[in-house]
């Protein structure tokens, strides 16, 4: 998903690790995944040990609201792995042309606590080329600043819709014969649901730049976004509710 992402957005500019995350937490969400963000600093040392990259260890924002100073990422507590899709930000990473990173870590105790993957104050690296990446779990306070600072709620359905969108074009990647074995593989029944459900329904793109798949309903041929869908009553719920 963050791979799709990132091939849709030219080039990864600076300010954007806030936003790709929470569209990136609705898109996974839309699959039965829970995430949330979580704020970090980042150290990037390069192969002579030399520190290149150090970004902010209390994250804020900018008076008006608009700019963010700091780095976060996704933690995914169901599969234990955190996503940071806007790593390349930085030139010195951005130079390995590896695309964003999702890397698999250790769940903090008690496990998956509201959602949360990691403890504050949790250091994590991972290896890149010649580079080092050192992450540190900022403390619990700063989770607010990333998920209900105003800029952030005012535009929540934005993140939602394009969510939504990312995830369709992600389903009709898995679809294709030679990747939906492994895609039925994997333990999210929802995403199970989906794929049994659109089938190989025809998509298609509305008016307002929404991708749609025609899926036929009580007898009807309807164009359905992928969060209108109905699937089974035991079908999990979205990892993510819907801001609206």
């Amino acid at each position: 998903m963050p791979h799709l992402w990132a091939s849709i957005v030219e080039g990864i500019p600076s300010n954007t690790c806030v936003d790709a995350c929470h569209t990136l937490r609705y898109a996974y969400g839309q699959f039965g995944l829970r995430s949330e963000l979580q704020p970090v600093s980042l150290m990037v040392r390069n192969g002579q040990g030399e520190t290149v990259v150090d970004t902010a260890e209390e994250p804020w924002w900018s008076a008006d609201g608009s700019i963010f100073h700091g780095h976060c990422v996704l933690g995914l507590p169901d599969c234990l792995r955190v996503v940071d899709p806007t790593v390349e930000q930085f030139a010195p990473v951005r130079e390995l042309g590896q695309g964003p990173l999702v890397g698999r870590t250790i769940a903090a105790e008690p496990p998956a606590q509201a959602g949360r993957l990691m403890a504050p104050g949790t250091l994590f690296a991972v290896q890149r080329g010649d580079c080092r990446l050192l992450y540190t779990v900022a403390a619990d306070r700063y989770t607010d600043v990333v998920r209900d600072q105003e800029w952030i709620t005012a535009h929540a359905p934005a993140y939602y819709r394009t969510g939504v969108n990312l995830a369709s074009m992600m389903i009709l990647a898995l679809r294709i014969p030679d990747v939906i074995g492994r895609a039925r593989q994997t333990p999210y029944p929802r995403l199970h649901a989906l794929l049994r459900v659109i089938g190989d329904a025809q998509e298609e793109i509305d008016d307002a730049r929404d991708l749609r798949f025609r899926i036929m309903v009580d007898g009807v041929i309807q164009a359905l976004r992928l969060d209108e869908i109905p699937l089974p009553a035991t079908t999990p719920a979205p990892g993510v509710p819907n801001p609206a």
